[in-house]
């Protein structure tokens, strides 16, 4: 069974995803961030493989995916460095990024390459509902990948629907019209919220952008399964390091 579908079978509520830019502060790193989050008890982990021109993202993760570019990382390097991952973790893996990089790869290789390392989910907020549709929903369901797509408060009832269908593992709930790290002050939306709960979608639901600290988190965890961290989690690499005692704190933080 795929790790994301079992993770929503053995909990529910208060789960936590956390967010990362490969090949961020160092090339190197990004093994070792998994394996600390692990260890931090996080319940799932977005590798973020990076992008010259990330539309959705905010400044934070914009610098990190640039540095990580200048550091070398490309696509190639992280799947290599992820090829004994599961040595090290079986909490699910999901790999977050934009569609170019993946068309210059090839789909079919990367799909293919993503079942072969044991990556769990992909999520690319770029790509076209009909172009998955008519060409990737069979590569996908074949290398069994999670295809997990976004909503976001403008997003009208027929398209959640459609979005619900052809999602799987979770939705990705914005939780605002902003890039990430945005919603400084995390105006909830409840109304927003509360229409997708009362939709009663197949999909479970984590809610992301402006999650930052424990109030932010608990907040969303009334709405949603979960919720994810992403830029408060890199600011925090680039202040305070990778070492496994500097990410413990950090997910000690928001679940004290």
């Amino acid at each position: 069974m795929n790790r994301i579908d079992k993770l929503f079978q053995q909990k529910q509520n208060n789960l936590l995803s956390i967010y990362f830019t490969a090949g961020f502060p160092n090339l190197n790193d990004t093994l070792s961030i998994v394996r600390h989050l692990d260890k931090a008890g996080v319940d799932l982990i977005e590798i973020g493989f990076p992008f010259s021109d990330p539309l959705a993202d905010g400044p934070v993760i914009q610098q990190s995916s640039g540095q990580a570019i200048e550091n070398g990382m490309t696509l190639s390097m992280l799947f290599e460095q992820l090829k004994d991952v599961r040595r090290h973790t079986q909490i699910p893996l999901v790999l977050m990024g934009y569609m170019n990089p993946v068309l210059q790869f090839g789909e079919k290789e990367f799909f293919k390459k993503c079942n072969e390392i044991g990556i769990d989910g992909v999520i690319l907020p770029d790509m076209p509902l009909d172009y998955f549709e008519c060409k990737l929903q069979n590569i996908v369901e074949e290398n069994d990948i999670a295809n997990i797509l976004l909503i976001t408060p403008e997003t009208n009832s027929e398209r959640i629907n459609q979005i619900d269908n052809l999602s799987r593992g979770f939705l990705y709930m914005v939780s605002s019209n902003s890039i990430t790290g945005g919603n400084k002050t995390m105006d909830m939306q409840t109304e927003y919220f509360y229409r997708i709960k009362a939709m009663n979608l197949k999909n479970p639901t984590l809610i992301g952008f402006g999650i930052k600290n424990k109030e932010t988190y608990e907040n969303a965890c009334k709405y949603s399964n979960g919720a994810i961290i992403g830029t408060a989690f890199i600011e925090h690499l680039k202040q305070h390091g990778i070492a496994k005692e500097s990410i413990q704190t950090f997910i000690k933080s928001i679940r004290k």
